[in-house]
Order: structure tokens, then C-alpha cells, then sequence
């Protein structure tokens, strides 16, 4: 059995990794197999864009005969800021521009929400897995991780958002946790698992022994 992962993001591939440690499957990126995906994600969910982008990698691997023994995940997630009525949400990549440096988007936020009491920064990270097996059944799953909006860009760890959204249980930002903090309680730790117990139950994927 092999997962494909519709992304070329290394950070996410190997928090994905981690969490996929146990299951009895090799987990490939596309830029493993050569694929970039080049699907316009312009669905006005989450679980939209996670279904286009797995759709589009189906559709190239069934193309070429080489949907056997293969499982194709893919998702979409953001920050969803409870000051910005939930924006960027799912904007989140495409906020100011896909190639704007995640520093100058961040500094952009803070800006926008310095006026913001602390009180009313509530914000959590969504993320929405869909799955495709090779017969074109697909399975959804999604989940949150709570928090706020900080006051500071902080912590090198981790991407994109995770220096400026602080998590109150912990006294730190996403970007200051470890990976192993982080896979524990991150929105893609979470629906990664959820996505791995519903594959599980419905037997498209194995444990390793």
C-alpha cells in the first residue's frame, strides 16, 4: 500500500510522517512521484478544496493505470480569526499573494488586529483531510486547533501561521513548540488521526506488526 500526499510542502510532509509512523504504508509526496498538482483551489470550504486537489491526483494516476494498491490524501486548512469574521480562513495560502513571504503576511495580521483586546483574539487553526481510494470512494474527515491571535511574531519552529497564533495551555506560540508538542495537538495531528482511524475501520489500511 502507498499514500500519496498532494503536497509539496517538506514541513508538511514531515509532520505527516510522523503521524503515519505506524501505518503500514509507504507516504510519498508528489514531488516524489514527479506530480505537481496544478488544480485551482477555489472552493468556498475547506473539505471543497481537500476534494478538488484529491480528485485531480486521481485523476492523473487512473489516467496511467497506476491507482493499484494506492491511497491519495490531500488537505486544505487555514487560520481562521474570529476578529476578521474567520479570514483569512480559506484564503489562508493565497492571502496578499502565494508568494509573499509568511513573515510579511504575519506582520500584516498583527497590524490589522493591534487595536484588538486580548479578549477578543480568538482564532484556531482548521484543517479538512479528504481521501480517495483506488476504486474513487472518497472519505472526509476534519478538526480545529483552538488558540489566539499573539501580540508578537514568535518562535522558529513549525510554518506559515504558527509564529503569531499562541496557544493559552502551553505559554507559546505553534512556532515555539516542539514537533513532537505540535503532532500532538495540531489540527492536522488530529484529523490525520481521525483520517487513519476511519481508513482503518473500513479496512483500506493496515497497522504496521
Amino acid at each position: 500500500m502507498r499514500i500519496v500526499f498532494a503536497t509539496g510542502n517538506a514541513g508538511k510532509m514531515r509532520e505527516i510522517r510522523d503521524i503515519l509512523a505506524d501505518v503500514d504504508a509507504e507516504v510519498l509526496s508528489l514531488k516524489e512521484l514527479g506530480l505537481k498538482s496544478e488544480a485551482e483551489e477555489d472552493g468556498e470550504t475547506f473539505e471543497e478544496n481537500a476534494r478538488i486537489k484529491v480528485r485531480e491526483i486521481f485523476d492523473i494516476l487512473n489516467g496511467r493505470h497506476e491507482m493499484h494498491n494506492t491511497l491519495i490524501m490531500a488537505d486544505d486548512s487555514g487560520l481562521c480569526i474570529d476578529a476578521l469574521g474567520g479570514e483569512p480562513g480559506v484564503h489562508s495560502a493565497r492571502f496578499m499573494g502565494h508568494d509573499t513571504d509568511y513573515k510579511i503576511k504575519n506582520a500584516a495580521i498583527l497590524k490589522q488586529l493591534e487595536d484588538v483586546p486580548d479578549n477578543k483574539r480568538g482564532a484556531a487553526f482548521v484543517c479538512h483531510i479528504s481521501a480517495i481510494d483506488e476504486d474513487g470512494r472518497l472519505y472526509d474527515a476534519e478538526d480545529d486547533m483552538p488558540g489566539a491571535i499573539s501580540r508578537e511574531s514568535r518562535g522558529a519552529e513549525g510554518f506559515g501561521y504558527d509564529p503569531i497564533f499562541y496557544l493559552p495551555e502551553f505559554g507559546k506560540t505553534s512556532g515555539e513548540l516542539s514537533e513532537e508538542e505540535k503532532n500532538a495537538i495540531s489540527h492536522r495531528g488530529k484529523v490525520l488521526r481521525k483520517m487513519r482511524d476511519i481508513l482503518l475501520n473500513c479496512g483500506i489500511i493496515s497497522m504496521k506488526q
